[in-house]
């Protein structure tokens, strides 16, 4: 628990949600290339399509676990570390987003199969 009074902390915790985000998006993004590019070299198969899909459900359920862990990092926070009219759900409802295109790509690869 804070004893700063200070808005920094709030925003370092948005911060390390929004660094969780972006390699989220990373894994979602390698998952999806492994699994085109085994596509157009080779046919396919279904060893690089489970390999593609084991990234994209990673970057989801790690979106997913960095949102419970930002909520309760706020969670401890007082009114005073918290700016006046600040939108505290902002970075989770961009992760939250990411999390759900990342099932909605998975969803989709498993339909091609």
């Amino acid at each position: 628990m804070s004893e700063l009074n200070d808005p920094r902390v709030l925003f370092a915790a948005e911060r390390t949600l929004l660094a969780w985000n972006r390699t989220a998006s990373g894994l979602i993004a390698l998952g999806f290339f492994i699994d085109r590019a085994a596509l157009m070299s080779d046919g396919g198969g279904i060893f690089p399509t489970a390999i593609g899909l084991a990234f994209l459900l990673l970057g989801a359920a790690l979106n997913i676990l960095s949102v419970v862990q930002y909520r309760r990092s706020i969670a401890t926070l007082r009114p005073a570390e918290i700016p006046p009219r600040y939108w505290l759900n902002l970075a989770v409802l961009s992760s939250l987003a990411v999390a759900f295109l990342g099932l909605l790509l998975a969803l989709y690869i498993l339909g091609t199969l």
